[in-house]
Formats: C-alpha cells, sequence, structure tokens
C-alpha cells in the first residue's frame, strides 16, 4: 500500500510509502489494485500503465478526455484480464436503486422522460480545483465534471443511448471551459433524457425526476435522501462517505467476484455520450 504523489510528505500521516513517480509505484509496492485519482488528463495513460503492469484499477470519474482514449484503457483491461472501474459513485446511492427497481417493477408505467439539472457557482481561480478549468487537464467544465455523473445515472437508469445532441457555451465566467451545457439523449428504449449543468449560478438546483406514462419519481435533490413516487415517499439516505460505496464494491467485485456496478464497459457510453455533445 502506498500514494505516488508530488510531495511525499502527504504519504506519512498514513503511515504509508510515497512515491514520486508511478513506474516507481508500480514496481516496489506490490499492490494488486490501484486508485487513479488525477486530473483527466491522466487518465488514460496512468490507468493503461497500472493495467499492464498486472493491476486491478478503480480510476476516477470522468473516464478520459475522450471517447478514443476511454476505449484503450478498456481494451488494455481485456488484453490484461484485469477489473477497471470507474468512480460514478451514485450507481451506490439506495434511493437511485430503489428508483430502478420501481422503474422496473411498472410503479410509473412506461418510462419515457427523465431529467437532471446541477446548477451552482463554481469559484473559478487558481487553487484547489483550479485545474478543473484547464481544457488540456480536465476536457471540459460542468460537462465534464458534474454532467458526466448525471449522464451516467441516465444511462444507469435506461440503458443504451441511440442519439445526442447538446450545446455548450461560457455566458459568466471568464474560464477557458464551458460554465454551462445542456445535453439531450434519445435510448434505444425510447425514452429520452435532458441532463442541464451549470458554474454560474448562484441559486443551487440539484434536480432529478423521472416522468413515466403513469406517474413520476422525484429524486430531488439527486444527492439528499428523498424520493417521492406514486406509491408514497421513502427516506434512503447515502453512506455517510459518499464514496465509500463504490470502492467497497470494486474490491468486492476483485476479491470476491461481485457484480462490478460501475464498469469501464459502463463508463464508455458516459464518454460516448459527453463526446457527441463536444462534436455538435
Amino acid at each position: 500500500m502506498g500514494i505516488v504523489t508530488r510531495d511525499p510528505a502527504k504519504a506519512e500521516r498514513y503511515g504509508v510509502p510515497g512515491w514520486t513517480d508511478l513506474p516507481g509505484a508500480l514496481a516496489a509496492s506490490g499492490a494488486d489494485a490501484v486508485y487513479v485519482a488525477t486530473p483527466v488528463f491522466l487518465h488514460a495513460p496512468q490507468t493503461i500503465a497500472c493495467l499492464r503492469a498486472g493491476k486491478h484499477v478503480l480510476c476516477e470519474k470522468p473516464m478520459a478526455l475522450n471517447y478514443a482514449e476511454a476505449c484503450s484503457m478498456q481494451t488494455a483491461a481485456e488484453q490484461m484480464n484485469r477489473t477497471l472501474g470507474i468512480s460514478y459513485y451514485r450507481r451506490t446511492y439506495p434511493k437511485v436503486n430503489r428508483a430502478r427497481q420501481l422503474i422496473e417493477g411498472g410503479a410509473i408505467g412506461r418510462p419515457v422522460f427523465a431529467e437532471a439539472t446541477s446548477h451552482d457557482w463554481f469559484p473559478a481561480v487558481d487553487g484547489f480545483r483550479g485545474w478543473l478549468t484547464d481544457p488540456k487537464q480536465a476536457g471540459g467544465g460542468p460537462l465534464y465534471d458534474i454532467g458526466s455523473h448525471r449522464i451516467d445515472l441516465m444511462n444507469y437508469l435506461f440503458g443504451k443511448p441511440a442519439r445526442v445532441t447538446g450545446q455548450v457555451s461560457t455566458l459568466v465566467q471568464s474560464i477557458a471551459v464551458e460554465d454551462n451545457a445542456t445535453v439531450l439523449i434519445e435510448y434505444e428504449s425510447g425514452v429520452r433524457a435532458g441532463v442541464d449543468v451549470r458554474w454560474h449560478s448562484r441559486v443551487p438546483r440539484d434536480e432529478f425526476r423521472i416522468r413515466g406514462t403513469d406517474g413520476e419519481l422525484d429524486l430531488t435533490p439527486l444527492n439528499g435522501p428523498a424520493l417521492v413516487h406514486p406509491g408514497g415517499r421513502e427516506h434512503l439516505s447515502a453512506h455517510e462517505n459518499l464514496h465509500y460505496p463504490c470502492v467497497s464494491n470494486f474490491v468486492s467485485a476483485v476479491l470476491e467476484h461481485e457484480p462490478l456496478l460501475s464498469t469501464g464497459a459502463s463508463a464508455l457510453w458516459t464518454a460516448w455520450v459527453t463526446e457527441q455533445v463536444v462534436r455538435c
């Protein structure tokens, strides 16, 4: 066990070795798995290096800068016969999985439309998370950072996306990436999903609704415990450490061959959707 960091002193608080380079860590650590939690432009090269070193990998989201890079990561995992997970941790939310169960049970009839919004103000300054405004490091703005989570959930709930359109622009923030993005996805099932994400709203929003022919599900706020459906209201809290269930699921997949909720293969579709929007 250990940490790769530009500042080895950071590893001291955890009582583990610290390395300043990934090849050295892969050679010396003896680890079976690696958590890649670096800026997006490093996801593909670092994940592929770890997979080729025989390690299982849990990579932060979004999967990569583009769909081609994401595909190269999945190919490496298949070639090396190693587990590749992507940290779309909202797939582990109890209320998201309860909503999936309700949809499959016909609680709202046939689902036809879903919508998600995530609006907030992003402090576009250097320093902590400032790299998110650098397109060479992050790939994009809220489309990549917060939009990818919502797009992934739509894919989780509705399956394979068939057509995508969208718009991005920079209206308020003086940054090199978009400060807003609007995405419309049509699934093979006929469900349409709209995702709107913004970094220029001083009114926070975290909405998520699914409408069917016979009712609707309301998960607003997505990061809260409430789930409202035709049968009533449920309170389903996420784990106090939002990332823990995702990491735990990955460990169980590696050690016990349990089903992995967020795989490289499933995350490819989120990368594909994002790329279609960028190309519009």
